[in-house]
C-alpha cells in the first residue's frame, strides 16, 4: 500500500474515530484532569482505542504515539524512523463547552517530517487530508473529495485574515499581529478550534496562523500536512521547516503557518 492508498484507509479510520465520540457529545460527560491539568473525557479515550486498533491492523509495523498514550521512553522513540502521531480528539474544551470546533487529528511522521495527515470533524463529517507532493482535499459528508489550495493573497476587496485560537495568545503574538496589520493592512481575525485553524488556511479562507504559544506534537502534525499539501509551509521562527524529531518533551516551539510562495512572506518573516 502507497502513502496516498494508506491516506486514504486513514481517512476512513478518522470518520469512525468520530462516530465513537459523538455519543458523548454535549452529553455532561465527565471531565478528569490529567497530569499536566489538561482535561480527558470517556470520548477522547473510546476515539484513541478505535484509532489504535485501527492503525495496528492497518500497519502493525508503525508504531503509534498518542496524546492518550504518550508515555513512551525516548529511547524507544528514537528508534523509530515512521510513526503515527494522534490526537483522538483534538479541543477537548471545545468539545467539554458543546462546541463543534472539535477534530480527529492523525498524522503519518517520517524521519520528523510530516508524511501526510488527515482532519475530521465529527460533528459534520467533514475531513481534510494531504501532504507535501500528495496534494490536498476537504470531502464533506456524503460528498466527493474535493482538491484545495492557500490562496497567495486576498481577493480584491477582502481583508488580510489571520487565524488566532479562541482560547490560547501571548504577547508576543499581539505584537507580531500589529506589525502585520502595519505592512499588509487592516487585518481580519478568524476565531476557531482545535486544528481547523489550520485548515482555513489549507482552503484558501484565510491568508496565515501565527502561533505564538504553547502546542503539542499531536496538535499540529496532521493539520500541517493538509497545509503543505495544499500548497502551503509551516515553519518555526528561525524560517525553518517546522519538524517532529523524538525529543524528551512533546511540546512544540512556536511556529508560523502561511502560503509558501506569498507575495508578503518576506516582509511577515521580516518581523520575527
Amino acid at each position: 500500500m502507497n502513502d496516498l492508498q494508506l491516506m486514504h484507509e486513514v481517512v476512513k479510520l478518522a470518520l469512525t474515530a468520530g462516530e465513537a465520540i459523538l455519543p458523548f457529545w454535549r452529553a455532561d460527560v465527565a471531565v478528569t484532569n490529567k497530569a499536566d491539568d489538561s482535561p480527558v473525557t470517556a470520548a477522547d479515550l473510546a476515539a484513541h482505542r478505535v484509532i489504535a486498533d485501527g492503525l495496528l491492523a492497518l500497519a502493525p509495523h508503525i508504531p503509534v504515539l498518542s496524546e492518550e498514550d504518550c508515555n513512551i521512553p525516548l529511547s524507544e522513540r528514537e528508534g523509530w524512523s515512521r510513526w503515527w502521531l494522534v490526537d483522538p480528539l483534538d479541543g477537548t474544551k471545545e468539545f467539554i463547552a458543546g462546541s463543534e470546533e472539535f477534530t480527529v487529528n492523525i498524522a503519518l511522521v517520517e524521519n520528523g517530517e510530516v508524511v501526510f495527515g488527515v482532519v475530521s470533524m465529527p460533528t459534520n463529517g467533514r475531513c481534510y487530508s494531504g501532504g507535501r507532493g500528495i496534494g490536498a482535499w476537504r470531502a464533506d459528508a456524503g460528498e466527493a473529495a474535493q482538491p484545495i489550495q492557500v490562496r497567495n493573497a486576498p481577493a480584491q476587496g477582502e481583508r488580510f485574515t489571520v487565524v488566532a485560537s479562541r482560547r490560547h495568545s501571548s504577547p508576543e503574538q499581539e505584537a507580531l499581529l500589529a506589525g502585520l496589520g502595519a505592512a499588509v493592512g487592516e487585518l481580519e481575525l478568524a476565531n476557531i478550534g482545535s486544528s481547523l485553524k489550520f485548515c482555513l488556511l489549507a482552503e484558501g479562507s484565510a491568508d496565515c496562523y501565527p502561533r505564538l504559544a504553547p502546542t503539542s506534537q499531536w496538535d499540529t502534525a496532521a493539520a500541517q500536512g493538509v497545509v503543505e499539501g495544499a500548497g502551503g509551509e509551516v515553519i518555526g521562527l528561525d524560517g525553518l521547516p517546522f519538524r517532529y524529531p523524538a525529543r524528551e518533551s512533546l511540546l512544540n516551539p512556536y511556529f508560523l503557518a502561511l502560503p509558501a510562495n506569498a507575495a508578503w512572506r518576506q516582509a511577515f518573516l521580516s518581523l520575527i
